[in-house]
């Protein structure tokens, strides 16, 4: 019995162990990572990074409302669908960042590390995850499930994954915040497809259970 206890004790030790060990390895990465950018900048580099984490916004906010207009205009009721899923994508994601970042409430590294990492970019909320970079994924990827070409999905996740490193190129994100954003953001995209198709086939069957009846 007692060989038992120690032979559990000791695995859950060795887990713990581990798991500081890992912590602490990302830890020293994604403070290594920020470093490393810091020392790269000049000012042409930071304002066209600047340019790009601005443009997350605009972006995630200008797809969905040009298609929903289009759409509009056209009577193209296709188009007018996927301009709402697209932007339905961006709202889950955002909800999902801010109830992450609250929860976890990680510092900026600026304000963990005041002196050795500086900050060329705006960021107030908490950290974790990078609400810049979920935005741009979820748009990249709603996008291209609206829009299933390559000629679509290229530039789409090229600029969300530009987006995603303008972040850390300031100093503003870990790289573990941007990895969460673009997790956090392609995933909402994928489950708003899902649940979106899920409230068709509903639709679809209440529809011929009517017409049979």
């Amino acid at each position: 019995m007692k060989n038992s206890f120690r032979k559990h004790f000791a695995f859950i030790f060795c887990l713990l162990a581990l798991q500081v060990s890992s912590h602490a390895q990302f830890a020293n990465l994604d403070k290594s990572t920020l470093v490393e950018l810091q020392e790269d900048r000049t000012s042409g580099k930071t304002k066209f990074y600047q340019g790009v984490s601005n443009s997350a916004g605009l972006i995630s906010v200008g797809i969905p409302v040009a298609l929903l207009v289009a759409g509009e205009i056209k009577g193209d009721r296709p188009l007018t669908q996927r301009a709402l899923y697209i932007g339905e994508s961006i709202v889950v994601s955002s909800v999902i960042t801010w109830g992450l970042k609250y929860t976890i409430n990680r510092p900026r590294p600026f304000n963990t590390y005041p002196g050795e990492i500086t900050t060329a970019g705006n960021g107030g909320s908490p950290s974790f995850p990078s609400g810049h970079t979920s935005q741009a994924f979820a748009t990249a990827t709603s996008l291209y499930m609206a829009f299933p070409k390559w000629y679509v999905a290229v530039p789409a996740f090229g600029w969300a994954a530009t987006v995603g490193y303008s972040r850390m190129y300031l100093g503003v994100h870990y790289p573990s915040d941007v990895v969460a954003g673009a997790i956090v953001g392609a995933g909402s995209a994928w489950l708003t497809y899902k649940g979106n198709e899920w409230i068709r086939r509903k639709h679809q069957l209440k529809k011929q259970a009517v017409s049979l009846n």
